[in-house]
């Protein structure tokens, strides 16, 4: 396990993009003109509400979000990442799915790789990040953002994420990546319907068991899609129920939660820990 996920990590959303599904643009414009000020005072935000990790990213991975070259993608997170490693001891993590932008990224001071895409989109990826000895955040989808959402099934959700992630991690290891350096996501909205969704959120420590190991699990439900058919709410009044989530998620053995609202995960990483220790588990 990474040691940045051994208390129970929460990890703190810094988008750099113009077109992320709830908070693009806070910090940059269309192409790559970012307020670096303004940024690392949204960092020190996260810092300040308890994040473990800042997760940066350059280019929306949301359903139906155009690809970014990458020679753009790194023009908003390098620098971003440069200044952030100054300021703050926090890990930086580089969330990409293209080598390129992972060995700029790495090279500016990240520490972690969040590939959505698991290491399917930019397979060389891998070896960036096994030179580097960073650790790697091996995400599941199906399909591109462009695609992910168009009618996605599974005859057992379980089963197949599991397999399917499984199948990264075979990448990662040939790269030569070892496992205490690899952290798992189920992908959640990321090509799966609500009910996957749920059974993802419910049953973390069966997909835990069906991947083998003892790998690490992040888990992202941060304000999307699925929770708001559940309440009603618009992307951007979904914390209180992404607390609800987060809560679920440490209670069932989640190792970490990527999240824009920090200070409602720590505390609901607080209630869950705690109803775990009652139950007579602890933290797994």
């Amino acid at each position: 396990m990474p040691a940045f996920f051994d208390t129970k990590a929460v990890v703190g959303v810094l988008n750099a993009t113009p077109d992320s599904f709830s908070d693009g643009g806070r910090f940059v414009r269309a192409d790559a003109e970012v307020d670096l000020a303004r940024a690392i005072d949204v960092a020190a935000g996260l810092v300040r509400d308890g994040a473990d990790v800042l997760d940066v990213g350059g280019e929306s991975t949301r359903p139906g979000a155009r690809a970014v070259p990458s020679d753009q993608e790194c023009a908003r997170t390098a620098p971003l990442i440069e200044a952030l490693t100054k300021r703050f001891s926090t890990p930086i993590s580089i969330d990409t799915r293209k080598a390129s932008v992972a060995e700029a990224a790495i090279e500016a001071g990240a520490r972690i790789v969040n590939d959505v895409s698991g290491l399917a989109f930019d397979p060389r990826i891998a070896v960036v990040a096994a030179e580097a000895g960073a650790a790697v955040i091996v995400g599941h989808a199906r399909g591109t953002p462009e695609t992910m959402q168009d009618a996605p099934h599974y005859d057992s959700v379980i089963d197949e994420v599991a397999a399917e992630l499984s199948a990264s991690l075979a990448v990662a290891r040939e790269a030569g990546i070892d496992d205490d350096l690899l952290v798992i996501d189920p992908g959640i909205g990321f090509g799966k319907r609500p009910g996957d969704n749920y059974a993802l959120l419910a049953r973390i420590a069966e997909l835990r068991e069906k991947v083998g190991g003892d790998l690490s699990i992040l888990v992202g439900p941060s304000r999307k899609a699925f929770l708001g058919e559940l309440t009603g709410d618009g992307a951007a009044d979904r914390d209180t129920a992404t607390v609800a989530a987060c809560t679920i998620a440490f209670y069932e053995g989640a190792d970490a939660v990527r999240v824009h609202d920090v200070a409602g995960a720590v505390r609901a990483r607080a209630v869950a820990l705690a109803l775990r220790d009652a139950r007579g588990e602890g933290a797994p």
